[in-house]
């Protein structure tokens, strides 16, 4: 399991993730993918976009808050274990990877290392 490789995850239901951080004592820093905002979002959140042009058999993005005074803001960053990951259904390009790590940066989330670094786990 490495980064970049996209699963099926056990939480209340099966969600899928993208493994930003490779296998570690502490789990796997993983990002949840959702479903694309109804809205314009501008300002507020970047959207990562996933999915058959990736190779992948769903849809979704990886939405990431930008920080912004009065607002918490979640970015679905989970740390997850080995037995939670159900299912390999892709992997990511170095590229689409460099677009969630911009992504991270820009909402202020530098500490989290895509190569292999310990995040935050939750919801944040």
């Amino acid at each position: 399991m490495q980064r970049g490789e996209v699963w099926l995850a056990d939480f209340d239901e099966r969600r899928p993730v993208v493994l930003l951080s490779g296998d570690e004592a502490s789990g796997f820093l993983a990002m949840q993918v959702v479903a694309p905002a109804g809205t314009e979002i501008s300002g507020v959140a970047v959207e990562v976009a996933v999915g058959a042009s990736d190779g992948l058999p769903l849809e979704g993005v990886l939405r990431v808050a930008l920080p912004r005074p009065g607002l918490v803001p979640c970015t679905w960053l989970v740390t997850l274990a080995r037995e939670d990951l159900t299912e390999q259904v892709g992997v990511l390009s170095s590229a689409k990877l460099g677009e969630i790590e911009d992504a991270l940066r820009a909402g202020g989330l530098e500490q989290v290392s895509l190569s292999g670094g310990r995040g935050r786990s939750g919801p944040l």
